[in-house]
């Protein structure tokens, strides 16, 4: 059992930065492909960006791209997705998932662990 717990959401003002953050316990944490995701209000939840724990790859949204970057630390168990240039349509919850299965890491039904979510909220 994998444990993830969101933090780092808020207001910011277009054009402005946050850094998301995730904390992960439980399994090891090294053996798990890691993605953000995003639920607009009355959208589906979309895939943001990944990393592979196999190659640290990295993989992004054509919406996010040159724009987010997500990282991760094996040691600390913790994964980040920083945010620049944020735009009034990046706003939404964020949530922090695992897998360890294979399978696209952009498909939300390949993905075994959800965090709580937390809220971007990006003004005009």
């Amino acid at each position: 059992q994998v444990q993830l717990v969101e933090s780092g959401g808020g207001v910011v003002q277009a054009g402005g930065s946050l850094r998301l953050s995730c904390a992960a316990t439980g399994r090891t944490f090294s053996n798990y492909d890691m993605g953000w995701f995003r639920r607009a209000p009355g959208k589906e939840r979309e895939f943001v960006a990944a990393t592979t724990w196999s190659s640290g790859s990295t993989f992004y949204a054509d919406s996010v791209k040159g724009r987010f970057t997500i990282s991760r630390d094996n040691a600390k168990n913790t994964v980040h997705l920083q945010m620049n240039s944020l735009k009034p349509e990046d706003t939404a919850v964020y949530y922090c998932a695992g897998k360890r299965v294979s399978g696209a890491v952009a498909a939300t039904r390949n993905y075994d662990y959800w965090g709580q979510g937390t809220q971007v909220t990006v003004s005009s």
